[in-house]
C-alpha cells in the first residue's frame, strides 16, 4: 500500500490504515477518521510509444536513470487530451519528432510503479532534439533491439511479434 499520503488533504487529520466493506469485499485503504476522505490508491495511466523513424526503432535514455538503459518514450496525460493527443505530445516534446501514424499496441499492467500503461506504435519523422529529460537515444533494427521484461518491454514485443519479428529480452538484475 502506498504510504505517500499521511494526512488528509480535506481537513488535515492523519490517515489510518482502515478496513470497510466496499463493492468487491473488505479493503484496507488509508482513510481520514475525522471527515471519512478515502485514498484510493488507483493505478496512474502512463503513454508510451514505439517509435518507429527511418525504419528503425527508436529508443532513448531517460537523464534520471543509472546504467544505461534505453527504453520507449513514455509520459503521463494531461488533463483534457485523449491518449492519441498524449503520446503524441510527449513524442514532440521528447523528440521533436512529428507523429504521422498512430496505433494502439496495447495495455500493460506495471504494478511495482502502480501503473496501467497505454502503448502506442508512432511512425515519425523529423530531427531528433531531445529534451533535457532524455541524454541519449539510439536507432535499432527490428530484429537487433532487445525487450525488456516489464510493461513497455512487453509493448515493444507485441509489436515487433505483429511485424514477424520474435522478440529477445534481456535480463534485469533483481531488485531485493
Amino acid at each position: 500500500m502506498s504510504d505517500a499520503y499521511k494526512f488528509c488533504p480535506s481537513c488535515a487529520t492523519a490517515l489510518e490504515y482502515i478496513a470497510q466493506l466496499e463493492d468487491g469485499g473488505e479493503k484496507q485503504r488509508l482513510r481520514c477518521v475525522g471527515c471519512g476522505w478515502t485514498h484510493w490508491n488507483n493505478p496512474t495511466p502512463v503513454l508510451a510509444a514505439v517509435i518507429q523513424y527511418n525504419d528503425q526503432i527508436l529508443l532513448a535514455r531517460n537523464a534520471a536513470w543509472k546504467g544505461r538503459m534505453y527504453a520507449l518514450i513514455t509520459g503521463f496525460m494531461e488533463a483534457g487530451e485523449t491518449p492519441q493527443e498524449g503520446v503524441a505530445r510527449e513524442i514532440k516534446e521528447e523528440t521533436n519528432l512529428e507523429v504521422r501514424e498512430l496505433n494502439l499496441i496495447g495495455v500493460y499492467d506495471f504494478q511495482r510503479m502502480n501503473q496501467v500503461i497505454i502503448a502506442y506504435h508512432a511512425r515519425a519523422e523529423g530531427e531528433v532534439k531531445l529534451s533535457p529529460e532524455l541524454v541519449d537515444y539510439k536507432l535499432y533494427d527490428y530484429e537487433a533491439v532487445k525487450c525488456w521484461p516489464a510493461g513497455t518491454g512487453y509493448a515493444l514485443a507485441d509489436w515487433l511479434r505483429g511485424r514477424g519479428v520474435e522478440p529477445q529480452f534481456i535480463e534485469l538484475p533483481r531488485r531485493d
